[in-house]
This record gives C-alpha cells, structure tokens and sequence, in this order.
C-alpha cells in the first residue's frame, strides 16, 4: 500500500469513515430482515450503544450546506449518474465508486450531496440518507480540501454478496420480498490527490444496502454500519 504524506500546515485529507457504527434505518430494517442470524441487528438498533451515541453530531445534508463557498464553474456534474440496471452487485460497485470519487477543485459540498441523493430510492420506510450524508466532509472541512485543491478517484474491484446474507436468504428465501432490499460489499481502491505534487491511495472496501425490485432499475439505501465479508 502506497504510503500518503499528508499535506501540511493544518490543511486536512479527507478519506471517508471506513466504519460508522449507528443505530440508523438500515438496522432496523434491512439487517433486521436479512442480517438478524449473524446477530448484526443487536449490534447496530441497541438504543444505549456507545458508538451510536457518538453518531449524534454527525454531519447531515444540512451541515455546511450556506458556508460552503460557490465553486467555480463545474465543468460536469458533481457525481455521475445512478447506474440503470437491475442488477444489485453491478449497482453497488457503481454507487461505491460514486461514494468514493470527489472533486473540490469544481464541485462545492452541496453538489455532491445533491449528485448522491439521485442514487437513493425514494421509499422512506428503507431509505437512510444520513448514512450517506456520513460519507461526505462537512462544509467546512470541504472548502479546506477546496483551498488544498483535494480531489479523489477510485477503482472498483470485486463486489459480492456478504455470507451472512446468503445465508440469512437460503434459510428464509421469502424474506427479500419484504423490501427487495440486498447487501453488497465492495472492494477497491480510493486515490486521492492535492496541491504541491501530493497524493495518496488505500484499499478500501464497504457494505452497501441495495433496493432492486422486480422490473425496476436499482436504488441506493444506504451505507451499512460495518464492513461484511
């Protein structure tokens, strides 16, 4: 793994939580449905968990949306457009990379936020939105990174099924037909870039929540608590 040399003087290098552990949407839905056999559900919906308590304060769509600075004139949208397949591995590999890809230089911290909500389904009951929002710096680290010009792309390796799922779905083959909702976990690389020649890389990998219903295209639910292999 490539070794990063931070940039210096208090400017900061955003790279994304790699683990969020919450007691959000997802664990009350999807991992109560797909994911209770591996006792994933315990873990992420016990209201007097420390690390969710944590997630209080976590930055949100709201956060940093009016002093984050105009940006100048994009020369294409923020983030690309949701993947139109119905396919829920194809799905997550193109959201993760969605999810891993910035450009400070010519988006501002609203536009990505913005670009990332067409990615999402549009059924609230499933939807957790701040999970994503979790992925994203807060407006006022995002115009640091904008002064530093930070900018990141990434490689989308391998995607697959977590075990856990599979098994959850082989033992209750009916339960996906709740919500249709799948987990995915992806592996790849993230590299990030900066002003004065810098740059870094790591691997990386996460656990999506994917909604692909039958005879429609798929939707982002949101990001899982941890990684599951």
């Amino acid at each position: 793994m490539p070794k990063k040399r931070f940039p210096s003087s208090g400017e900061r290098l955003f790279r994304g939580p790699a683990s969020v552990p919450r007691r959000a949407a997802i664990g009350g839905v999807v991992l109560a449905v797909l994911l209770a056999i591996a006792g994933l559900l315990a873990y992420v919906t016990r209201p007097d968990s420390p690390t969710a308590q944590k997630t209080t304060p976590q930055r949100s769509s709201s956060t940093g949306t009016a002093t984050s600075p105009s940006p100048p004139p994009s020369a294409g949208p923020a983030v690309a457009a949701p993947l139109k397949t119905s396919d829920p591995i194809a799905f997550a590999k193109a959201a993760t990379k969605a999810l891993w890809s910035y450009d400070t230089r010519s988006s501002s911290q609203a536009e990505q936020l913005s670009g990332l909500r067409r990615w999402m389904t549009d059924e609230k009951k499933v939807s957790d939105w701040k999970s994503v929002t979790e992925q994203v710096p807060s407006g006022v680290l995002w115009s640091r990174m904008r002064d530093n010009r930070q900018h990141a792309t990434a490689t989308v390796g391998e995607g697959h099924f977590p075990q856990v799922f599979k098994t959850a779905l082989a033992q209750d083959p009916g339960a996906i037909t709740q919500a249709y909702v799948y987990a995915v976990t992806v592996s790849g690389k993230q590299s990030i870039a900066w002003k004065g020649s810098g740059a870094g890389a790591e691997s990386r990998s996460t656990t999506l929540a994917v909604q692909c219903r039958p005879h429609q295209d798929c939707a982002l639910v949101g990001v899982l608590p941890t990684v599951s292999p």
